[in-house]
């Protein structure tokens, strides 16, 4: 099966930027997508033989994720049952029966880290949402995780040391929920791998000269690790300041 991540900031404007196309040419059995930035009623996407499911942010013009999939699920969750972290859209969960299949924007800790605070609860919470639904079946987790892991994702690690989705704080927090039983697909497949990014800045030509950031993600439960056949990352695909990440996955 093939699954596809991608932050669109903004599905209004992607789609104007050939969304999609890409989402035709990319042909995922689940895709789904970060940063809507909408509200109910506000865009009709016609997309045939996709079940549809968003979440929307209370606040306008702001956060929100979707899924759409080909093969309906048998139950659709919206957050986490959390009320302090469920009015901003970020998380949907499918149950697919013989796996959950999680789509998740997680909270950027912006200019000062002035919601890094915040974003620290919300990893606690989400890590042990994810655990619970881990022993009960394999899960897979995919989105901007707005978080660099180690210095090999991104392109000036000693500079951003210590900005928003590089610090000691983010990182470890990933750390903690790999070491919670899951595996970064793309740095199983691609240990070694370096100069492949999934957002750069719309500043300073950012994309142009690859100074990028690899902070978008498909995870899944260890338990099914040898299951992952590949995971790529699709530079070539323009419309967002984010591109694309892909999991190909025996399931």
């Amino acid at each position: 099966m093939k699954f596809i991540s991608w932050n669109v900031n903004g599905i209004r404007a992607c789609v104007t930027k050939g969304f999609l196309d890409s989402f035709k040419e990319l042909d995922a059995d689940i895709f789904a997508i970060q940063e809507s930035k909408m509200q109910e009623g506000q865009l009709d996407l016609d997309i045939p033989d996709y079940h549809q499911y968003w979440n929307y942010a209370d606040k306008k013009g702001y956060s929100g994720t979707a899924v759409f999939t080909k093969k309906e699920p048998v139950e659709v969750i919206y957050g986490m049952g959390i009320d302090e972290h469920d009015h901003e859209g970020r998380l949907i969960t499918l149950d697919m029966g013989d796996y959950y299949f999680i789509t998740v924007y997680v909270p950027n800790s912006q200019n000062e880290l002035k919601r890094l605070d915040y974003r620290m609860k919300w990893e606690d919470d989400f890590l042990s949402y994810v655990c619970d639904l881990k022993k009960k079946k394999p899960v897979i987790i995919c989105g901007d995780m707005n978080v660099a892991h180690k210095e090999i994702d991104l392109k000036n690690p000693s500079s951003n040391r210590h900005n928003a989705g590089f610090t000691d704080e983010e990182r470890n927090k990933m750390t903690d929920l790999l070491s919670a039983g899951f595996i970064d697909t793309f740095r199983y497949k691609y240990p070694d791998q370096e100069g492949i990014y999934s957002w750069w800045s719309y500043r300073f030509k950012a994309r142009e000269k690859n100074a990028g950031w690899r902070i978008d993600y498909f995870l899944v439960s260890d338990d099914i690790k040898e299951k992952i056949e590949d995971a790529k990352i699709h530079t070539e695909v323009f419309g967002s300041d984010h591109c694309p990440v892909e999991l190909t996955l025996n399931i």
